[in-house]
């Protein structure tokens, strides 16, 4: 093993171990002496490979990114471009559910950087958290291209991701239940609420959301 592809794994390894102690423990577990001990190393560890605690951390919340960007890459685009749109909205939440603490995490500390969403997608387009949230961009483009809802793309994804984070996040606090009860009551009815204020049809809204099975 050459000595770059040693460092790429001991980078990993690094970033898997702090996500598994933030499911533990939360943000407080993300410690240089923990995550040293979870991979069997000294502290140095982290300091060799990411400089800090500070970069380790970023790189944590770019794995976040990638999944939820992996979770979003499971719908596919079928002839009905709402109820895709809302397929991203139950894989967004499933990223939440399955790593809610890295979900917390990720959104922080892209969140620190104090820069919105467009500018992010236009000064740092390669980055995880501008392919996501280009994602639902192109989700949007299609329900507009098919005369579904009405706007600018870049601003009505603002507002449908704008509305199902707060869901989530909701969600996550214990506000809706367990299980996907708070999907039936609450987002499924959001998400139909958000497509018809947004220039669909309410009957359409209704069917297109109703093709939809929750997964998590």
């Amino acid at each position: 093993m050459s000595e770059r592809t040693r460092g790429e794994h001991a980078r990993t390894q690094l970033v898997e171990a702090a996500i598994r102690l933030l499911a533990d423990g939360g943000a407080e577990a993300l410690q240089a002496r923990k995550l040293a001990a979870e991979i069997g190393a000294s502290t140095m560890a982290v300091y060799t490979h990411f400089g800090g605690m500070a970069a380790l951390t970023d790189a944590v919340a770019r794995e976040g990114f990638r999944r939820l960007i992996a979770n979003m890459a499971t719908v596919g685009q079928s002839d009905d471009p709402v109820a895709d749109l809302y397929g991203l909205a139950l894989a967004y939440r499933r990223t939440a559910v399955e790593h809610p603490e890295l979900f917390t995490l990720m959104f922080r500390e892209a969140g620190a950087r104090g820069q919105a969403v467009g500018d992010l997608m236009k000064d740092n387009p390669d980055s995880e958290a501008a392919a996501s949230f280009r994602g639902m961009v192109a989700a949007v483009s299609r329900t507009i291209e098919a005369g579904r809802l009405k706007g600018d793309p870049l601003s009505v994804a603002s507002q449908i991701w704008s509305a199902i984070h707060g869901y989530v996040t909701l969600e996550l606090l214990g506000h809706f239940g367990r299980g996907d009860r708070g999907v039936a009551e609450v987002l499924s009815p959001l998400c139909v609420t958000l497509v018809v204020g947004l220039g669909d049809s309410p009957a359409a809204a209704r069917a297109s959301v109703g093709l939809v099975t929750t997964t998590v």
